[in-house]
């Protein structure tokens, strides 16, 4: 069975009909086709990451869209503290080009074996050094 933990862009991407700016391909639309093709998909998630989708979308959008977490095909992780510590550690290593909330991020993808589904270039940079399989929606 497929497994993804899909980044908070993704679904920002998605519940906010996101085009690109400079080229206008519609990044919705490829999230959508993402989910839609990947029904039957375990996603894991994290309270860190609704946290993230909390700040970044409006009060509103945020209670529209949560409730998407509790499909059945979601399963929420928990970072243990010898995680929190890699992460951190990984942060100096990277000399901070990537924030430490992606590195957490990165960590749980690994934790659950799971695809880490991004458009964020230095997390899947970062991704590939440590080994986790990171992919754009559309190349998956």
């Amino acid at each position: 069975m497929d497994k993804f933990y899909v980044d908070a862009c993704i679904y920002i991407n998605h519940w906010q009909r996101e085009i690109e700016t400079g080229t206008g391909r519609p990044l919705w639309e490829l999230a959508q086709a993402f989910f839609g093709k990947y029904l039957d998909a375990t996603f894991y998630f994290s309270g860190f990451l609704l946290r993230e989708l909390e700040f970044n979308l409006t009060k509103k959008e945020f209670e529209q869209h949560k409730e998407v977490f509790r499909q059945k095909n979601f399963r929420k992780l928990i970072m243990s503290s010898g995680e929190w510590e890699e992460a951190r550690r990984m942060e100096w290593a990277l000399k901070f080009s990537v924030s430490f909330y992606d590195l957490i991020h990165l960590l749980l993808a690994r934790k659950a074996e799971a695809i880490l589904v991004t458009r964020d270039r230095r997390l899947i940079g970062a991704a590939r050094q440590y080994s986790v399989d990171a992919r754009r929606p559309e190349d998956l």
